[in-house]
């Protein structure tokens, strides 16, 4: 991919400029050496990913930094400053969350190991020149020293969350690949025996789009090119299938099913760029060929980045040698992946997004204009409908999402208990009175330009429900009766007729509209209107049977 190697080399060039003057060049300062972030914050871990960036740069002939006397004392500086952020038993800190920490100990290993693996592999090239080999014999003793005791560390180290288990172990099994120390192997084998989280649909436990499925596949990329055994490919091959159903007509990542960080974030696929194409290249693959493209394409033309994969071009040929120049993506298809639980359904510049077990069941986007469903219902201890099941219809006649919202009521001890305090009494001993119930059906059938979603709820009667729509701030919200700027926090009843949410050349219709009462704040615990969105209601009481229109249509504006 010659095009996209040289943006790359331009992408990194670029970023010594902006890190060199990133880099705290005061001699008296603690920090001397590392590196500040926005938040003003220095550690280890971005210095380590700085380091990266300049010794690609440093020993790569086509950047404008090749053998740079100035990156070089900037990169033994920064090292120099790493080994004394390194604590004495080996790990590294996340200075805002975690210390001796095993996950982050692997997550700054993982960051300089592509530069170690390279240097060390130029130094034992033939026509390595003097002046890189003076380099190389000043740099890779540090580095190695960094891995191995890092490594050390890592053996005895915990986790908090599924996805730090695999970069451990992944992290590990390459250092015992470069050292042969047992040890390491041994580290890595106490997490592996775990086995992978990855299910049949191609999802990670943490469900993470936007974030972790990266570092998940990076680290079964790893451990496949570590131990020799491709079977640890298999999850990656599956989760960068899912992904190609998760892009967004804008082409950003969906991500408001995340358990994560990312959830809910406009994030783009630029972190997926290299695992497509090492995939697409190692295994024939043209439709991850054609992600990778479309993903290259997407961050030229959008200015997003990074870009900063120099390093691994270097030490992968294959990258730069291989030839393809056809940025696809898919934009029709319709997926339930019934273990995860999420309908993704894609039709050029408008989805639809289904989810199991969320508040926000439903998520309806037309080019970069989003809208957002959820039916609030104070019934007992619940606030709002969660679907229990997310079922596909015969004949691809749509989906169904249901809840029973079961009521109940606590009844008297049948004995005295050892304490009057309602704290410390087993209320699990208590007697139930169980009724009334409140029971959700929603139908959604795909329809010419959108959606219908049809609501009818039984059970008890006379309960106040609203349905809330959250169109994305910043739009303009009309309907026959009114007309309103979309500003973020505010909100509508729309008693009836079709609302039409516009921005830039996208718009949303939905209705009609239907509005009884103005109850819409909710019970306490009730989540509160949305400060990001602006909110148009449709509001009525139980028992009722109303079909909600979605569509795609162009703006008027």
């Amino acid at each position: 991919m010659k095009k996209h190697y040289e943006k790359i080399i331009l992408y990194s060039d670029r970023k010594i400029e902006e890190i060199m003057n990133q880099q705290v060049m005061d001699q008296s300062s603690e920090f001397y050496g590392g590196f500040r972030d926005h938040d003003g914050l220095v550690e280890p871990k971005l210095a380590i990913f700085q380091v990266t960036t300049m010794t690609a740069c440093l020993f790569n002939s086509q950047s404008r930094f090749y053998g740079s006397e100035i990156v070089y004392d900037r990169i033994t500086i920064a090292l120099s400053y790493i080994v004394r952020g390194q604590r004495e038993n080996g790990f590294f800190d996340l200075i805002n969350c975690n210390f001796y920490s095993g996950a982050d100990t692997a997550f700054c290993l993982d960051g300089l190991l592509p530069a170690y693996i390279y240097l060390d592999r130029l130094s034992q090239e033939e026509d390595c020149s003097a002046a890189e080999k003076s380099m190389l014999s000043a740099l890779l003793p540090v580095m190695k020293s960094i891995l191995v005791k890092g490594g050390k560390a890592m053996i005895h180290g915990g986790f908090h969350t599924p996805n730090h288990r695999w970069a451990i172990a992944s992290v590990l099994m390459m250092l015992y690949r470069l050292t042969a120390d047992e040890s390491m192997k041994q580290g890595a084998e106490k997490f592996l025996i775990e086995g992978c989280d990855c299910n049949d649909d191609g999802e990670y436990a943490e469900r993470s789009a936007g974030g972790y499925n990266l570092v998940n596949n990076n680290a079964m990329m790893m451990l496949a090119a570590a131990t020799g055994d491709d079977s640890w490919y298999e999850p990656v091959k599956r989760n960068l299938a899912m992904m190609l159903h998760y892009i967004e007509p804008d082409g950003s990542i969906f991500t408001n099913n995340s358990t994560r960080q990312d959830r809910g974030n406009k994030i783009y696929p630029t972190g997926y760029y290299l695992e497509y194409l090492y995939m697409g290249i190692k295994f024939h693959n043209e439709t991850f060929l054609q992600a990778a493209c479309f993903i290259m394409d997407q961050a030229a033309e959008k200015g997003i980045g990074p870009l900063d994969w120099l390093i691994h071009f270097m030490l992968h040929p294959e990258l730069r040698e291989f030839e393809y120049d056809n940025g696809k993506i898919l934009k029709d298809y319709c997926h339930h992946y019934t273990d995860s639980g999420i309908v993704r359904l894609r039709r050029e510049s408008y989805s639809c997004s289904l989810l199991k077990d969320s508040p926000s069941f439903l998520y309806f986007q037309h080019g970069d204009l989003c809208v957002s469903m959820k039916i609030g219902a104070s019934f007992c201890e619940h606030r709002y409908f969660v679907p229990e099941n997310l079922v596909q219809l015969p004949e691809n006649e749509g989906f169904v999402l249901n809840q029973k919202m079961a009521g109940w009521y606590y009844l008297p001890f049948k004995e005295p208990q050892d304490t009057t305090d309602w704290w410390q009494m087993d209320h699990t001993k208590r007697e139930k009175l169980n009724g009334p119930d409140m029971n959700f059906v929603i139908t959604a059938t795909e329809v010419k330009d959108g959606m219908d979603i049809t609501i009818e709820t039984a059970g008890i009667d006379r309960a106040p429900v609203r349905i809330e729509l959250a169109f994305d701030a910043g739009c303009r919200v009309e309907s026959p009766y009114f007309i309103s700027e979309g500003n973020a926090g505010g909100g509508i009843v729309a008693k009836e007729g079709i609302v039409t949410a516009s921005k830039g050349k996208y718009a949303i219709t939905t209705g009609p509209g239907f509005g009884t009462h103005n109850y819409v704040a909710g019970k306490f615990g009730s989540q509160g209107r949305s400060q990001d969105c602006y909110t148009v209601y449709f509001t009525d009481f139980t028992c009722f049977k109303h079909t909600i229109s979605l569509r795609a249509v162009p703006s008027a504006y």
